[in-house]
């Protein structure tokens, strides 16, 4: 039988669970419209938004950070009719502090627009879904858009994209720890 105080096995044991636990905590912070801050989009980029939801994944735990100037703009979260008419009056949220974070709580659709009286107007709007099989409207959502990802000016580089949560990335933790199991058993003579 294994010898569950030695600190050998419950060190081994300790480094199981911890591994275990991290592949379980895997969050992304996204910023809204990667190298664009929430702003009103340009003309070279009206879709900005539209076409950044397109190309991210949103699962529960994630999370979007708005930048902008606090003197100039704001967040709001709002219903998908206050979203399609532009209406600001009674958002469901309101975020004003320039470096605005939301934590994705819930599977669901989620609509957000400038809380600046003409920006949602001009595009300053976005729609997230979040969950599995969860489709975009073509009147609101990216799905009408080409398939091919937009460019951008980037001195820095690609932007990588986050890897996608699948089933397969739990398949090898499991061997991890049944390996683990039978490195404790070994150290301690029992097979």
């Amino acid at each position: 039988m294994a010898n569950l105080s030695s600190p050998r096995y419950q060190f081994l044991l300790a480094l199981q669970f911890l591994l275990l636990v991290q592949s379980r905590v895997w969050c992304y912070q996204y910023k809204v419209g990667d190298l664009d801050a929430w702003g009103i989009p340009t003309s070279a980029n009206p879709q900005v938004y539209t076409k950044w939801s397109k190309y991210h994944e949103f699962k529960i735990g994630d999370s979007l950070l708005f930048l902008y100037p606090p003197s100039q703009d704001s967040v709001i979260q709002v219903t998908e009719q206050s979203y399609k008419d532009c209406n600001l009056k009674d958002p469901i949220l309101y975020m004003n502090n320039g470096n605005s974070l939301f934590n994705f709580t819930a599977e669901g659709v989620f609509y957000f627009t400038s809380g600046e009286p003409g920006n949602c107007e001009k595009g300053q709007k976005l729609y997230i879904a979040t969950g599995n099989g969860t489709a975009y409207s073509p009147a609101y959502g990216p799905s009408g858009l080409p398939d091919s990802a937009p460019s951008y000016t980037n001195v820095f580089g690609s932007i990588p994209a986050p890897p996608s949560s699948s089933p397969s990335q739990s398949v090898p933790l499991l061997i991890m720890a049944v390996i683990g199991f039978v490195v404790c058993a070994l150290l301690d003579g029992n097979l």
